[in-house]
């Protein structure tokens, strides 16, 4: 299920990522934009929900900087941004998914900051740990804290 508060974002899609697919191939989402982003686990016919990460930060001046090494925006954080250690997504995803047992990523993204809203993506990140952490009463597993880096 979708947190609710995502529903007044409009610019959103999502993609599936198996362990041998490249996820630069696969991965949909914006290279000049940034957001959130949900990634739910396929496995044994079940879905859960287990990482909730976020691309662009604020700057002193209260500005969103989207990402720009690499591909860019949303798209480069999703595929070259860290995960388990140093390790690029695109390499760390395919190991753990293999390790626990997971058959598909359903990944789901939003941009939080364009022209139509002016939403922080620390800041709606944040909120959607909160949100997370008050219903299950712990946070995603592949989450490590409620701060964003």
């Amino acid at each position: 299920m979708l947190p609710p508060q995502l529903n007044k974002y409009k610019n959103k899609d999502h993609f599936f990522f198996q362990p041998d697919d490249g996820l630069s191939k696969v991965c949909n989402a914006p290279t000049d934009k940034s957001g959130v982003y949900l990634v739910y686990a396929l496995k044994n016919g079940k879905i859960e929900l287990i990482y909730i990460g976020r691309s662009g930060k604020r700057l002193a001046d209260g500005t969103i900087q989207n990402r720009k090494a690499g591909l860019g925006g949303m798209k480069d954080r999703l595929v070259n941004g860290h995960h388990f250690g140093k390790i690029a997504r695109k390499y760390a995803w395919p190991i753990q998914m293999m390790a626990e047992g997971i058959e598909a990523l359903d990944i789901y993204w939003w941009v939080t900051y364009d022209e139509n809203h002016k939403d922080c993506p620390c800041d709606v990140e944040l909120e959607l740990l909160d949100y997370y952490n008050a219903v299950n009463g712990s946070l995603p597993k592949w989450n490590k804290s409620l701060r964003s880096k």
